[in-house]
């Protein structure tokens, strides 16, 4: 199973209320549209940190690295990256395989 976690930093000029209003209600529902997405999360603080580096943290979990370029090759895909691009001045995809330790 391949986790991806996404760190989003807020675009310039856009509040920490809009950012995670976006991040937990209006981009929600385009992920959900991503095929063979097995999971996903989106975690925002629950209070603005102006000295953090990143606004929110989504995961997203698909079988392989094959399944994750497939669904961010569909139309729903396409649509729900560039909706976060619209969103963010900057992200970074980290990849990696998820080990429960207590769970």
């Amino acid at each position: 199973m391949l986790k991806v976690m996404s760190l989003m930093k807020r675009k310039e000029g856009m509040s920490y209320d809009e950012f995670r209003n976006w991040a937990l209600n209006e981009h929600p529902p385009l992920a959900e549209k991503l095929p063979g997405l097995r999971g996903y999360r989106m975690n925002v603080p629950v209070a603005e940190n102006p000295d953090s580096p990143y606004d929110a943290i989504s995961e997203m979990w698909f079988d392989d690295e094959a399944g994750r370029l497939a669904a961010f090759g569909t139309d729903a895909g396409k649509a729900a990256g560039a909706d976060a691009a619209g969103h963010a001045s900057s992200r970074f995809h980290f990849m990696a395989e998820e080990k429960v330790v207590i769970g």
